[in-house]
């Protein structure tokens, strides 16, 4: 919830509804697109960092360890 509220924060909503309420479809296709690469994931890697948890990919090997010294030796 927290990775969606921050990129709805970051995304120029008005903007966007603003060129859309305008007819300007190929400005709002463009920024659109120019949004792909605007720093979402620094951001969030950032808050990640101050929070204590891992950044990118790096959640995903906790989540395997976890399986491998937990998860696996619980009965089915």
């Amino acid at each position: 919830m927290q990775k969606a509220l921050l990129r709805s924060m970051l995304e120029p909503t008005d903007q966007l509804k603003q060129m859309e309420l305008a007819g300007d479809y190929t400005s709002r296709l463009a920024l659109r697109e120019e949004l792909k690469m605007y720093p979402f994931g620094t951001v969030w890697d950032y808050f990640c960092e101050q929070q204590g948890v891992p950044v990118r990919e790096q959640w995903l090997q906790e989540v395997k360890q976890y399986e491998e010294s937990v998860l696996k030796h619980r009965a089915i």
